[in-house]
């Protein structure tokens, strides 16, 4: 790539910067970016201003800057300033910029100190800067003042951390070095996402101020807390100088002076400045863009094809013309019945591999879960009998009997169909549940139309709720026509004769062995061996003996 093409970086990613704040969303793409990063007063706001030769960014105690400031800065012949949010409007005068900056931050985040993560994009042209992008965060405070929210600390922190967190973010770390570098909040910041300090450029400001007989050679040298992109030192004016109007360019000759003056810095005088610091960032930015390019470029390509797919959609709509919206409508209708149908009948273009869905799990229910429900019907055999033999003594009053009666036989028989309710009734309920769910799938390509949307499923959901009423009197009809009338000549009952019939049939093929060929109930009477009278036995009878019980017990 030319140098022609490198330095058309910057304003490449400045342009989409601003298409991403005009859409008010970031579109889920991380810019490559730098994010300025220190603590109250460390002196970023006149590292900035030093970039731009201007006075141009709220000045004064407590939170100054409120809201993240996107500071783009590019190389032109004239001076002027340009707002996102004042499009078309040039500022030449630098004190109506810092006015504007402070208009525009109370109309977020209003009176009352409080901070806001809402951008504020300002572009800066100037023939004395370099092509460059950095964003102003709030400085990192401790104690909250005025009527400042308690949790302040943890607010700024938070929006902090939003930024430099994301891989595409340099951390312009800024440091006083008028204190202990240990201790600084930016460093600590960024060390926390940046443990091997790959993406993080240290400054350290105030080295006219630090204590007699002390210096900062040992950080400046990258020796004390290396970085592998290592730190730079300025010299800004003071708030003395700030007050007095001192002109910038005199402040930068003066910071010039200082380095070239000082014992511990002479012999690095050309790495250091507020000129140096503004050519490395410029080189960083550059040769971040060149790395992250392909794989932001895949990612940007990625939600284009996404967007095109969105905006097919669209493509014949037209709000003024009513006959497209009636087509529309109709298109739109006609797919989702379309979709609903493909994932009833299995003919999907988009076959979920993940889990069963839509027909095929309305055939599970019916063919695996509700036999399984039948199966988990389990009865106590012991009650079973129990409820035999009563009905057979309530069937036969004071009256004895050898046999088991029709009527106890359908009695018992009804009450076990009768539980058939159950399993069937919780099936139709899965296969509800199922076409709701169903519908909610194929209403997805009506969500950027929700009130279509949120039509669509009302009315289709109460159709499937009124077919559900009619459903279940069905089977329940269905399950009283079986207890209405037990037809015992079905060729697919066994009785007694069907008993003996299939017992000489598998006798003829192989050897049945003590194969039970009847069960039921038997009442004997009036028989010595049998002490108390007439009583009911569970008899079983096979191709080998006659046994009879009286519960669990073997007679």
């Amino acid at each position: 790539m030319g140098n022609r093409e490198m330095e058309e970086l910057i304003p490449l990613v400045n342009r989409l910067q601003d298409a991403f704040s005009a859409l008010g969303q970031s579109c889920l793409l991380e810019l490559p970016q730098i994010a300025v990063v220190g603590g109250q007063s460390a002196g970023k706001s006149s590292v900035l201003e030093n970039f731009v030769g201007r006075d141009f960014l709220p000045r004064g105690s407590g939170i100054v800057t409120r809201r993240p400031l996107v500071l783009q800065l590019v190389t032109s012949k004239a001076e002027y300033a340009e707002f996102l949010h004042c499009k078309g409007k040039k500022f030449t005068d630098f004190d109506e910029v810092r006015h504007e900056i402070e208009a525009e931050t109370d109309r977020v985040t209003g009176m009352n100190k409080g901070i806001s993560s809402i951008p504020i994009n300002l572009r800066v042209y100037s023939p004395h800067v370099l092509n460059l992008t950095l964003i102003d965060l709030p400085g990192i405070t401790k104690v909250p003042v005025g009527d400042q929210p308690p949790d302040i600390e943890y607010q700024i922190r938070e929006m902090i951390m939003q930024f430099i967190m994301r891989e595409n973010c340099l951390i312009l770390a800024v440091t006083p070095a008028n204190t202990d570098l240990a201790n600084s909040d930016a460093l600590k910041l960024a060390k926390e996402v940046d443990p091997q300090g790959l993406r993080t450029i240290g400054v350290i400001t105030k080295l006219d101020l630090m204590d007699e007989g002390t210096d900062a050679r040992d950080v400046l040298e990258n020796k004390l807390l290396p970085l592998r992109r290592g730190y730079v030192g300025v010299v800004n004016r003071s708030q003395k100088d700030i007050d007095g109007k001192k002109d910038i360019k005199a402040a930068m000759l003066a910071e010039r002076k200082f380095f070239l003056s000082h014992p511990a810095y002479r012999h690095i005088a050309d790495r250091m400045g507020t000129p140096h610091l503004q050519k490395v960032l410029n080189q960083q930015l550059t040769n971040h863009i060149r790395d992250t390019l392909p794989n932001f470029r895949n990612k940007l390509q990625g939600q284009l094809l996404s967007i095109e797919h969105e905006v097919e959609a669209y493509k014949n709509f037209k709000p003024e013309d009513p006959t497209r919206k009636t087509k529309a409508l109709l298109q739109m209708v006609q797919q989702f019945a379309v979709d609903f149908e493909k994932r009833i009948e299995g003919s999907g273009d988009q076959v979920d591999t993940l889990e069963l869905s839509g027909g095929a799990k309305i055939n599970r229910i019916f063919h695996e879960r509700f036999p399984f429900e039948i199966v988990k019907m389990e009865f106590n055999e012991k009650e079973l009998r129990r409820e035999i033999s009563y009905a057979i003594k309530n069937i036969h009053g004071i009256r004895t009997g050898l046999f088991t009666p029709d009527m106890a036989f359908e009695a018992i028989v009804k009450k076990q169909i009768v539980k058939l309710k159950g399993p069937s009734l919780k099936s139709v309920d899965l296969v509800i549940q199922e076409l709701i769910n169903t519908v909610k799938k194929c209403t997805k390509k009506l969500a950027n139309f929700p009130r279509l949307c949120e039509e669509t499923e009302r009315i289709v959901a109460n159709h499937i709720r009124e077919r559900e009423g009619k459903t279940k009197d069905q089977v329940l009809l269905l399950i009283d026509i079986q207890v209405s009338y037990i037809n015992t000549n079905h060729e697919d009952f066994i009785g007694f004769a069907n008993a003996q019939q299939r017992s000489s049939q598998v006798h003829k093929k192989t050897t049945i062995g003590n194969q039970v060929i009847r069960k039921g109930w038997l009442t004997i009477s009036n028989i010595g061996i049998m002490k108390g009278g007439s009583k009911g036995y569970w008899f079983v009878l096979t191709a080998e003996s006659l046994s009879w019980y009286k519960d669990d017990e073997n007679i």
